[in-house]
């Protein structure tokens, strides 16, 4: 394990100081001996001086961890080791004539790989994670992007034991030994990185289809699962050649490869990873059936099926030149498959879902001490950037982009992007100047969005003059207060927006010195720190609507009455606003509450909310998806981020007092609706069938704060006898998430029904995780001794410790015990896991923005864990960072 002294930090590596590699590596040659605690690992390296590299120093500079070497030999010959220098970390070799060719052979012990990067094993089969620098825990190589070769890899086990032998690419040859084991030669015919190398061996079976391209090339599909699983193939053979077509008609890009092969794995620290060919996939982002998997997992499946299949393209054939570049495949390709799932569902709730990401995690990260640019200049350990910034802020610059330049003109953009790139290591400046020379238009300024962090608020106040009829509106922006972006200049910000009249009909916009006036939406683009707008010909004073479609991610300062808020609610034609209006309505309430509770009064919720929302949930003309979304309050932590000192228990106070106000106003009209939304059909993964079981859930979830008798046997029923896990879950949810004579027993039954699925024990331990209990925390730690749990599997830990510390307010309990028990577990994981230890403290990390008590508590527990003697650079940039900021 990469560790640290606790008297020294970890080097800082900048984004200034990049160099192109000294040594270019045309092609590679990879022989795997595997066994469990002794894989030979026995590469062919052909070397060529980069004629670029311009500095004297032309070592060679191998990167190396957890290997024990056994012998290096030069065109041939055997090196002495005064012919080279080894640490634990490099391997450098001088005096190389230009062109060479470089055999190392050295050791690896798959078993003992805990932190799940290189070659580790995961019940029972091998397989690899090489993003980002995992290749150096397999083999000597410069393990950065930027270094392209051809390989060629041959892999050889025990022909029982691992019958399934993979590697990028096509197959090319195999064969068997008399010692009962055997070997396959695998070739990939494309230029890669390290990073995009993959190996699985074990007893695997494959489901399996075909692809036929546009040019009319037949791809054979496989997707390989143990054989317990076999059922669960269909849905991620179904999305992935939807991807595929989607791709061709979208962007105009083929496969290329004569197979595609999805492997899932049990044991991943990541959902998925794009390895050229194939995919190796976190085991609950692929496996689904009706019985065992949620509306929720088909459709987290469905996008994340195509988001790796995307990057076959974006961050494969055209990959990043470093790793401060991340953003240039991850937040593209999140974009492309944000799209898809918009195009094959809801349009407007896969907004909503988007946004609510950004607003639930981006933003707070934007706000606080872990805040980064979309392209960082610096980090210690480049497993923490794979953050909501780089991956959902990212997508968000390249739909800003798309904004700017309309589908033509972005389609455009990217035809010209991959023609150009092809087979390159490039960065965010060539994506960008694709866009320019496409469209012939400049983007000097938008390049701001990747190198400056936070997140810009725009001011507005709107002016009606009725003597001329015109309507000026002064747009200011402001650049947050944080101390990384202090020096921020004004943002390229594309703001889309539209006039309603006193009806609620949408205005044609008559903008001064603008070429689409007339139409009832424009596309405004605000460059200057203040920038004036004036609308013609307006009768009467209008109700904006404004970030339509939330075309940038901004903040908006605009001053509204609770009156007009609703008024958008009932009658904003852009769905997004329209759902958006009834958020920040629910907010400006639920803050309210939070400020009479924290001050000892008692809150009402008025009439008039209550309609509001009993109109939502009755409009026959508003797409059910909508209606639940809209049903649906600001998150607890959305709301805490609102507040210059988060009071944690008012906040939840309030939150728990609106929803049992309106369950109480909207009992019959809930029922109402829940009974009408009933089917006893076979389960289909559709908009339409997803959008009804959503609204029905959501009615139960609202209805179950009642605690009657009726409610509850309600949930007893649906648990017992729902055809689907989305009904399944949704009612041991509701039964187990307060205190009630049913709940120990419905849960103890649904273990009982599920435990030999892993999929289904991670919702079973997520759900207690996150209960509304007083003794929450100790049912966790208990939990933690069960058969069920298992510190070594990342998902395992996500479900209960992860999701422990996003029950805000038993996370946040005010003696500190939430925190004591994390910064427990992170220091435990720390010396398995640095990369899911890692992840786990970010919950930490704002603990400046807490009362007096709560931050002296969290800052203790984030010292605790930086005083440990030899902590991991992913753990020591996190909590070192989260201290500092």
């Amino acid at each position: 394990m990469d560790i640290k002294n606790s008297n020294s930090a970890p080097a800082t590596i900048y984004l200034k100081d990049y160099q192109p590699p000294a040594w270019r590596v045309s092609e590679v040659k990879l022989h795997f001996d595997l066994h469990e605690t002794e894989t030979i690992v026995t590469s062919k390296l052909s070397l060529v001086l980069n004629k670029d590299f311009s500095a004297k120093d032309k070592t060679l500079k191998l990167d190396g961890s957890e290997l024990k070497l056994r012998y290096i030999r030069l065109n041939g010959k055997p090196l002495a080791e005064s012919e080279y220098r080894l640490d634990d970390e490099k391997l450098l070799i001088t005096d190389l004539p230009e062109q060479a060719e470089l055999e190392i052979q050295n050791t690896i012990n798959p078993q003992e790989n805990t932190a799940l990067e290189g070659l580790y094993l995961s019940s029972g089969m091998f397989c690899t994670q090489c993003e980002a620098e995992g290749f150096r825990r397999i083999t000597y190589f410069p393990d950065r992007p930027d270094v392209m070769s051809r390989y060629e890899v041959t892999i050889e086990a025990e022909k029982e034991k691992y019958p399934v032998l993979l590697s990028n690419g096509n197959m090319v040859d195999k064969g068997e030994d008399e010692n009962g084991r055997h070997w396959v030669r695998w070739q990939d015919p494309s230029l890669k990185p390290s990073y995009l190398f993959a190996l699985v061996a074990g007893d695997l079976i494959a489901r399996e289809d075909s692809f036929t391209t546009m040019s009319g090339r037949e791809v054979e599909l496989q997707v390989f699962v143990v054989k317990e699983n076999e059922h669960k193939c269909e849905h991620a053979l179904v999305s992935l050649k939807q991807a595929m077509k989607w791709d061709e008609e979208t962007y105009g890009r083929e496969y290329d490869l004569d197979i595609y092969m999805v492997v899932a794995v049990d044991d991943f620290n990541m959902g998925a990873m794009e390895n050229k060919g194939l995919n190796i996939f976190n085991a609950s982002c692929v496996l689904a059936s009706p019985h065992t998997a949620t509306d929720a997992d088909y459709y987290n499946i469905q996008s994340i099926i195509a988001h790796e299949y995307f990057h076959n393209w974006s961050g494969n054939r055209v990959t990043c030149r470093d790793w401060f570049q991340l953003s240039l495949k991850e937040g593209f390709t999140v974009y492309r498959d944000q799209e898809f799932s918009a195009d094959l569902n809801s349009r407007a709730v896969k907004r909503i879902d988007d946004v609510n990401v950004l607003r639930n995690f981006q933003f707070a990260q934007d706000a606080g001490p872990m805040a980064h640019p979309v392209r960082p200049d610096h980090y210690i350990e480049i497993s923490n950037f794979y953050t909501v910034t780089v991956y959902n802020k990212g997508a968000e610059v390249v739909r800003m982009i798309r904004n700017l330049v309309g589908a033509e003109g972005f389609r455009k953009g990217t035809d010209l992007y991959f023609d150009r790139h092809d087979g390159q290591a490039v960065t965010t400046e060539d994506f960008v100047r694709a866009m320019e020379d496409a469209n012939n238009i400049d983007l000097s300024q938008f390049k701001r969005w990747y190198s400056q962090p936070g997140t810009p608020t725009l001011k507005v106040k709107g002016l009606y003059n009725p003597d001329d009829k015109t309507y000026s509106l002064v747009i200011q922006q402001q650049q947050p207060d944080i101390t990384a972006a202090k020096n921020n200049q004004p943002f390229h910000i594309p703001l889309e927006l539209g006039l309603l009249d006193k009806d609620g009909k949408d205005i044609p916009l008559i903008l001064t010195g603008h070429k689409d006036s007339g139409a009832t939406a424009l596309m405004l683009e605000i460059k200057k720190e203040t920038e004036t707008f004036v609308f013609e010909e307006v009768e009467h004073e209008p109700v904006i609507s404004l970030n339509r479609g939330f075309t940038s991610p901004v903040k908006i300062d605009l001053e509204r009455s609770d009156d007009e808020l609703a008024f958008l609610l009932a009658h904003d034609s852009d769905e997004f606003n329209r759902w958006d209006a009834g958020q920040t309505l629910a907010g400006n309430i639920l803050l309210r509450f939070a400020a009479e509770i924290g001050a000892g009064k008692s809150p009402q919720l008025s009439d008039n909310i209550i309609e509001a929302f009993r109109k939502t949930l009755l409009n026959p003309q508003l797409d059910k998806a909508l209606i639940a979304q809209a049903m649906t309050l600001p998150s607890e932590s959305y709301l805490a981020d609102q507040c210059e000192v988060v009071d944690v228990d008012s906040i939840h106070a309030a939150h728990l007092f609106m929803r049992q106000e309106l369950a109480k106003a909207l009992q019959d009209d809930l029922w109402q609706a829940m009974k009408t939304g009933q089917s006893q059909s076979a389960y289909h993964f559709t908009a339409e069938e997803m959008a009804r079981r959503d609204l029905n859930n959501v009615c139960l979830s609202y209805l179950v704060l009642l605690q009657d008798e009726q409610v509850m046997d309600f949930c007893r029923y649906q648990l017992e006898n729902a055809s689907n896990m989305t009904d399944e879950l949704s009612a041991i949810t509701q039964l187990s998430r307060y205190a009630n004579p049913y709940r120990q027993q419905a849960l103890d039954d649904f273990y009982k029904k599920w435990q030999a699925d892993a999929q289904v024990v991670e919702k079973w331990l997520a759900i207690q995780a996150s209960a509304d209990l007083p003794d929450v925390l100790e049912r966790v730690k208990a939990l933690m001794q069960h058969e069920a749990f298992s510190l070594s599997n990342p998902n395992k830990v996500r479900s209960l410790i992860g999701r422990f510390s996003a029950n805000t307010v038993h996370f946040h309990a005010a003696d500190g015990s939430g925190y004591t028990f994390l910064a427990e577990n992170v220091l435990k994981l720390d010396e398995r896991n640095p990369q899911l230890a890692a992840r786990l403290v970010q919950a930490l990390s704002r603990w400046r923005r807490y009362d007096e008590n709560r931050r002296q508590l969290m800052q203790k527990q984030l010292q605790r864990i930086l005083a440990k003697e030899e902590l991991s650079r992913d753990v020591y940039e996190i909590t070192s960072r989260s201290l500092e900021g």
